[in-house]
């Protein structure tokens, strides 16, 4: 059996609620692929004590399924899972997605195991037993790599020369004010939360639309146009079309 040290939330090594920058609306969802039961409802206790939404999964195949339903924004994986391994797990995930973080559980320490990770799309690695200290650590890497923060407050995002309060459906330039609606201010968000990034059209129907389907596409594309209207005041703000791929959000 593994042991895992735990932590309190209260002994976190960093501090959602100072950091306002850039925040979400609902938890960090996070995919847990365990098929030890004690310790992953151990590591899912301690990943919900610290405000996390978890997705705990005893197989690969669950987790796979899981993850196309749920769409969680990070994925930690046992290596050794029954039906489908941690490997072949994560180069499903990075078919549909090359943005959502990986992070491996394994007992396996040798350094070619190691590359056969990050090979098969994983971003980071940690060998049991280990501290949830140390997990939290690197998650919270992910989070900040991401920009992905816990609501603590009435949100402002700062796009160019643009105000976006999304709590409010309000895009404010100079004088200027658009009220939007739910599903454009859904839109204009998720590519807040992504800057920079190439964003797969799949990738965003999921998160934003919450599936895959060829005619809600459309109705995506009619969306990103209007958000290019309404930020079309400042020629900083883009929302750069990557054919045959996605979009790409720049300020």
């Amino acid at each position: 059996m593994w042991k895992v040290f735990p932590v309190k939330a209260a002994h976190l090594p960093w501090n959602y609620h100072n950091n306002k920058s850039i925040c979400m609306d609902r938890r960090v969802k996070i995919l847990l692929a365990e098929d030890d039961l004690q310790l992953g409802f151990i590591i899912k206790d301690n990943l919900e004590e610290a405000g996390f939404e978890v997705i705990n999964c005893p197989d690969g195949e669950t987790a796979w399924d899981q993850y196309q339903k749920k769409a969680p924004d990070i994925c930690v994986l046992d290596v050794n899972l029954p039906y489908k391994d941690g490997f072949s797990l994560a180069r499903k995930i990075r078919q549909k997605s090359d943005i959502t973080p990986i992070l491996f559980l394994t007992a396996k320490s040798l350094m070619e195991d190691k590359l056969k990770g990050f090979s098969a799309g994983g971003d980071d690695y940690i060998v049991k037993p280990f501290n949830m200290k140390e997990l939290l650590s690197r998650i919270q890497v992910f989070l900040r790599r991401n920009k992905m923060f816990f609501r603590v407050s009435a949100k402002e995002f700062r796009i160019g020369r643009f105000s976006f309060f999304p709590d409010e459906l309000r895009l404010v330039y100079g004088d200027n004010e658009i009220i939007l609606t739910s599903r454009e201010k859904d839109l204009l968000e998720f590519l807040c939360t992504h800057p920079k990034l190439i964003l797969k059209r799949e990738e965003i129907l999921i998160n934003v639309w919450g599936k895959n389907d060829f005619f809600l596409g459309r109705s995506m594309d009619v969306f990103m146009m209007r958000l290019r209207k309404y930020l079309a005041p400042d020629p900083s703000v883009m929302i750069e079309t990557i054919h045959g791929i996605g979009y790409r959000f720049v300020c």
